[in-house]
């Protein structure tokens, strides 16, 4: 998401290149590519991580390029492996618990305390997002006090 109350501009970076097709030093399959992501989700890898796996030791650029314009998660999703919660909510809902975790033994950090006000709308926006796309069930919502519970799953 942008940056919404900094009044910095966001890192610049650079951009990949554009191709349609994978290049020739690529050499996995689609198969062999299915199975490597079926195998580090068995393990427990979350979806970004297998990209990163994929990318340094098996030399797949562009996951898109070589399966023919499939994600990882839609790898996972055919094989109904796929998380209940979305990777990026999970990972802000995961920094939100150590925050408040934090606060409880820290009360007056009040910079802290607004990071947390912040983070937390920021789960209210994800989760109407997901709700309105049918990622998440329509009467899902972000209690603080039930995360840890949630996540444990």
């Amino acid at each position: 998401m942008a940056r919404m109350y900094a009044r910095r501009r966001g890192k610049s970076s650079s951009v990949r290149p554009y191709r349609k097709e994978a290049p020739s030093w690529s050499n996995m399959d689609i198969k062999g590519i299915e199975k490597v992501v079926i195998e580090l989700r068995k393990e427990g890898v979350s979806s970004s991580r297998i990209g990163l796996i994929l990318r340094d030791r098996y030399g797949v650029p562009d996951i898109k390029l070589v399966t023919g314009g499939k994600r990882i998660g839609d790898i996972l999703k055919a094989y109904k492996m796929e998380s209940s919660i979305p990777e990026d909510l999970r990972d802000i809902m995961i920094k939100a618990l150590g925050l408040r975790k934090h606060l409880s033994e820290n009360p007056n950090d009040l910079h802290n305390k607004r990071q947390l006000h912040l983070m937390e709308s920021k789960i209210r926006r994800l989760v109407k997002y997901y709700t309105g796309t049918g990622r998440l069930p329509a009467g899902w919502t972000y209690k603080p006090e039930t995360t840890e519970i949630l996540l444990s799953r």
